[in-house]
């Protein structure tokens, strides 16, 4: 009883530090002439994408636009380790290359700013 009671504690917290703890990144692709030739493959891709970005502990959204970029991901990631991994384990198979920028929410941003005074 008291090691189901610790497990489900376990499982609580990280979830709770998962749910909380999580940070976001910015990631603007632009498809590769492999990609663009391959476009209709384009949310198969993105489903296993976001299987990957599971993999790492991580949620994948995805907007395809049109313009500069084509497409506009949110990762949310644990770290920035894991979101490396999956940036590396996606351009690894040559339909995107990627641009990744650390996103900070409006309460981050916050905290860092009243550290300085």
């Amino acid at each position: 009883m008291a090691t189901e009671y610790a497990t489900e504690k376990v499982k609580f917290s990280s979830g709770f530090f998962l749910q909380y703890m999580v940070q976001q990144y910015m990631m603007l692709l632009r498809w590769t002439d492999q990609g663009i030739r391959n476009f209709k493959d384009t949310t198969r891709r993105a489903d296993a994408a976001k299987s990957e970005a599971e993999r790492i502990g991580g949620k994948l959204t995805i907007y395809w636009t049109f313009g500069e970029y084509d497409m506009v991901c949110i990762l949310e990631a644990p770290n920035d380790e894991a979101a490396m991994e999956f940036g590396l384990k996606v351009g690894s198979l040559g339909n995107v290359r990627t641009t990744t920028l650390r996103a900070f929410t409006e309460e981050e941003i916050a905290r860092i700013v009243n550290k300085l005074g």
